[in-house]
């Protein structure tokens, strides 16, 4: 069965036997000089062992140097900032869902407008109106039923029109965050994950606002629909002063 020696123990050894051999070969050979070499074979070995423990600390420094080295090299990969944003492809699709919205017929996005406009077109019809301005009213708001769907449809094309580049940007987040080098790039590719989830959510908040501005335009025309019938047939039963005889000419008579 082998033993196993240590490096230090083996080269005391080592040591020891030369210091033996060569404090023995003085005595076995005569020099032409007829001198004798003093040998100290104790501050030999503890010269070696001095050698061998500064080899050692030099080893040690070396590691250490290359661990903070590699240290270094991740710190730098972590603080690396992602190569990549998607933030101007998003913040353009955003705009064009708000142009779309400003796009509003007749009545917009603006409560002060819908209020002046209620009171206007969507009130309690009005007694003294004449019926071709009761007509002309109608007609308004029909129209600004009809506009009101046509904007909805338009904001839900821009969303549709939106998928693709969102599903673009996506797949570009995801390859760069399974890429990222260090955790800032993780990070911020995590970040703009979550600014593409918003902007998605900012188109479904403006298809539901148009399509409930729809809605709305739909049951107060209705409403006001309503309200001007029972004007129009109080008028028809209302009694007038009936037929009024007057001075008829016939046949060329004159006076």
């Amino acid at each position: 069965m082998k033993t196993y020696r240590s490096p230090r123990r083996v080269l005391m050894v080592a040591a020891t036997m030369l210091a033996t051999a060569l404090a023995v070969s003085p005595m076995l050979s005569t020099p032409a000089a007829a001198q004798w070499v003093v040998y100290d074979p104790t501050n030999y070995v503890q010269n070696v062992l001095t050698a061998a423990r500064s080899l050692e600390q030099i080893n040690n420094q070396i590691r250490s140097l290359q661990n903070e080295a590699q240290s270094l090299i991740n710190q730098a990969r972590n603080l690396a900032s992602l190569p990549y944003s998607s933030l101007q492809q998003l913040q353009q699709n955003v705009q064009r869902t708000q142009q779309l919205l400003q796009q509003a017929q007749n009545i917009a996005y603006d409560v002060q407008n819908i209020d002046q406009m209620f009171r206007q077109q969507y009130g309690k019809a009005s007694l003294t109106a004449s019926d071709a301005e009761l007509v002309s009213g109608a007609r308004s708001r029909w129209q600004n039923t009809v506009g009101g769907l046509q904007d909805a449809m338009r904001v839900q094309a821009g969303v549709v029109g939106n998928i693709d580049t969102n599903r673009a940007q996506m797949s570009a987040l995801v390859n760069q965050s399974q890429s990222a080098t260090g955790a800032l790039q993780a990070t911020q590719a995590g970040n703009q994950l979550l600014a593409l989830l918003a902007q998605q959510l900012a188109d479904l908040t403006a298809v539901g606002a148009a399509n409930g501005r729809a809605q709305a335009l739909t049951e107060a025309e209705r409403a006001a629909a309503a309200e001007q019938g029972r004007e129009q047939r109080r008028r028809f039963l209302t009694p007038g002063p009936g037929y009024q005889p007057g001075n008829a000419q016939m046949f060329g008579n004159r006076n």
